[in-house]
């Protein structure tokens, strides 16, 4: 117990620390929000890798897709790797961060309303991204609790406090440089954590080959379908269910590209030669902590024993308790670790969004709209204080939820994700790259997808099979808006010509800055030899 409470100590110690040290950085709203778009590339993709993955990722996800799908569930690490952070930075980085810096946007509702001149789809964006980014933080909280129990034998609600209070010092002192700061200390903490924990699994099943024939062994009693039931099928190349696994990868992997915590990021970066130095580390971040995430998860059934199966085949106390009792078997050093581990996934990504929520809702909702002339100095002071106000939020949801089990909560925060990636990706990407997008086509994808995810809350029974599951229903409203932005686009009015040339200007002056600085290089190259035959 010393062990696992000096290790929490000292992380405690180390984030408020950073907190007081970069206080001063956030003196004015551009510095608090976006650290003054001076953040280096370090900082930048460790900030983007920790705020997609979070204790719900490490916990919930990675046991229940890895006992429903076995070791194939290590795919979904591999899309979130590659699909989910190596393409964004490849395809969005460079032209968001032109294009926001150009527009002048620090936030993607403000995008929206700058890209589209359209102050009311700037408002509509904000209210998507309150209603949906502030119920999505108190997930954050649950996956912590089983380990707390395990680990500490304290009431959860002592948890939730306790990260509250944490996550709200440091924000409100230090503002997005502190945060990416302490996210580059927790995303060490992280690949440290995730490595430690994969060579402790594979040691106690003897080693990797005597895990995987282990695998090879494992059935499911209450399966329904012959296949399901087959040994073999958890250690399978696809698994059980490679449709339902394929939802999982898209939407957990495709989704970051239309959610605002995430491409916020790129806003913030101190130029565009630091894009592909920040791809190849995010990538390789997400590599190692999503891949190994869902590939120890892919080990959950033989820890079946341990975590008692019901007679429907399901884990007694849920998919959230599989993690925890592989973790139970653990040295007190490696269950210590693994706490600061969660703790540091679930810190980072929470800043992250209440960051994000209360910026989003100053900015994009507050300002002008409400408040007229709102200077500088207050909006800093209102999004300081909503940065609390959404922690408190967040933080209440997550003990109604704890103590009451309520389940529209629960579904609310599940289809978070995809309410915010179905209604954001299609604007945002193809408002980057395409001139012909205009307001209409934003606006029924902001429909179409905010009314299929919160019909799945309502009327699950009456949806297809297929899209019942709250996932499976996001990725669809992600497809579905890649299809219907362009096809309204073009059935529809084209947008104002001289507003959009505007807008894409900062690419050809890029495009014309690159050659002017290739031209100076080369001659300057060939001043340099000519000056040393002259002295030759």
């Amino acid at each position: 117990m010393f062990i696992k409470i000096a290790m929490l100590v000292i992380f405690i110690a180390v984030t408020i620390t950073v907190g007081f040290r970069f206080r001063s950085r956030a003196s004015d709203v551009a510095g608090f929000v976006l650290g003054g778009h001076t953040v280096g590339p370090w900082l930048t993709a460790f900030a983007y890798g920790t705020s997609y993955f979070s204790a719900v990722v490490f916990v919930g996800y990675a046991g229940q897709f890895g006992w429903r799908f076995g070791l194939a569930s290590t795919w979904i690490g591999l899309g979130n790797a590659f699909i989910g952070s190596l393409l964004p930075w490849v395809i969005l980085g460079k032209r968001t961060r032109l294009m926001t810096h150009h527009l002048g946007s620090k936030t993607m509702p403000d995008f929206f309303g700058q890209r589209y001149s359209s102050k009311a789809l700037k408002i509509g964006a904000s209210i998507i991204a309150f209603v949906f980014l502030v119920p999505y933080t108190a997930s954050l909280y649950n996956g912590l609790s089983r380990l707390f129990v395990m680990a500490f034998g304290i009431d959860f609600i002592f948890c939730i406090i306790a990260m509250a209070i944490l996550t709200g010092v440091y924000v409100i002192l230090g503002g997005y440089v502190a945060t990416a700061v302490n996210d580059l200390i927790q995303g060490i903490v992280m690949l440290g954590g995730i490595i430690a924990v994969i060579g402790a699994v594979l040691k106690g099943n003897g080693g990797f080959i005597n895990a995987l024939k282990a695998m090879s062994e494992v059935t499911n009693p209450a399966a329904v379908a012959g296949l399901e039931a087959a040994p073999g099928i958890y250690n399978s190349f696809l698994g059980p269910d490679p449709a339902s696994l394929l939802g999982v990868v898209l939407l957990t992997s495709l989704g970051t590209w239309g959610l605002p915590q995430l491409v916020g990021k790129f806003y913030a970066i101190k130029s565009e030669k630091d894009i592909f130095q920040g791809t190849i580390i995010s990538s390789a971040f997400a590599l190692i902590v999503a891949g190994g995430c869902y590939f120890i998860g892919g080990f959950g059934r033989l820890y079946a024993n341990a975590i008692g199966v019901t007679e429907a085949g399901l884990p007694v106390g849920g998919y959230d308790a599989i993690i925890p009792s592989m973790m139970s078997q653990f040295s007190d050093v490696l269950v210590g670790m693994v706490m600061v581990l969660v703790l540091s996934a679930s810190i980072s990504t929470l800043s992250s969004l209440v960051m994000t929520s209360a910026s989003t809702f100053t900015i994009d909702f507050m300002k002008d709209n409400f408040i007229k002339d709102m200077d500088d100095k207050l909006q800093l002071i209102m999004i300081r204080s909503l940065v609390a106000v959404f922690i408190v939020i967040s933080s209440t949801i997550a003990v109604i939820q704890y103590r009451g089990g309520v389940d529209f909560i629960a579904q609310l925060m599940g289809i978070s994700w995809g309410a915010l990636a179905g209604a954001f990706l299609a604007p945002f990407l193809y408002g980057l790259f395409w001139k012909r997008v205009n307001k209409a086509s934003v606006w029924a994808c902001f429909i179409f997808s905010i009314s299929l995810m919160v019909g799945n809350i309502f009327f699950r029974s009456s949806f297809p099979a297929i899209i019942q599951s709250p996932i499976n229903c996001g990725a669809l409203a992600m497809i579905a808006g890649l299809i219907i932005v362009p096809a309204v686009s073009l059935v529809s009015a084209a947008p104002n010509k001289k507003h959009v040339d505007n807008c894409f200007a900062c690419y050809e002056v890029n495009t014309a800055t690159a050659r002017a600085g290739n031209a100076n290089s080369r001659n300057a190259s060939n001043r340099s030899s000519s000056n040393k035959k002259k002295k030759k």
